[in-house]
């Protein structure tokens, strides 16, 4: 095949896997793809799954844990105990006053969870309470000055852990992975919200509709 026709080809294949992908996203797919066919890595950890969505979901699952226990180390002497603290806090920052169900839900955590967290930030002095002027049911958090310290205190570390962490990753490796797998993230954590009561049968039929 002419090579100007496989270069065509092979865009159209990555373009229509990925629509909101760019040239740049493809180049570096490329590049990195040819880079990587014939290399081959032992796996760690126990049974290698027969299926690649399985394997790479394992990866995934993996490295969130190991994340989860180096921030922890990295968090020791902050205030904050564990990297999902860190995460509601940032959302508030974030969203400035927001109600302790859009911190709950935006962290993915079941609503009994999420607020025994947010009720251990509060003990701490990180977060406050008041009163929701349009919902009187609820309850809107926001940051205290020592809750903004620590974040600052905070993202220097899982800074330096997540460079840790993805150091043997080029950058462009790492933005090829990030436009890879953000609309995975997207969609479920969207459908997650929508279909908390469901099945998994009825989930699944949401998720895989054409």
């Amino acid at each position: 095949m002419n090579k100007t026709v496989e270069l065509v080809t092979e865009w159209g294949a990555f373009e229509e896997r990925h629509p909101g992908a760019d040239i740049g996203d493809f180049c570096r797919h490329y590049l990195i793809s040819q880079r990587e066919k014939d290399r081959v890595f032992p796996l760690e950890g126990g049974d290698i799954p027969w299926h690649p969505n399985g394997l790479l979901l394992k990866l995934m699952g993996r490295i969130s844990k190991l994340n989860a226990i180096f921030a922890a180390k990295a968090l020791e002497g902050t205030g904050v105990d564990q990297l999902e603290e860190f995460g509601m806090l940032l959302t508030v920052r974030r969203l400035g006053s927001p109600r302790k169900t859009e911190i709950i839900y935006a962290n993915i955590f079941e609503l009994s969870s999420g607020t025994d967290m947010l009720n251990r930030l509060r003990n701490k002095g990180f977060v406050k309470e008041h009163e929701d002027k349009e919902d009187k049911r609820s309850k809107r958090v926001r940051l205290t000055a020592a809750g903004e310290k620590a974040i600052d205190a905070c993202a220097e570390r899982m800074m330096k852990c997540a460079g840790m962490i993805l150091g043997g990753m080029n950058e462009e490796d790492v933005q090829l992975c990030t436009q890879l797998l953000k609309n995975v993230e997207i969609k479920f954590a969207a459908l997650w919200q929508q279909h908390k009561g469901d099945s998994f049968d009825e989930i699944y039929a949401a998720a895989t509709i054409r």
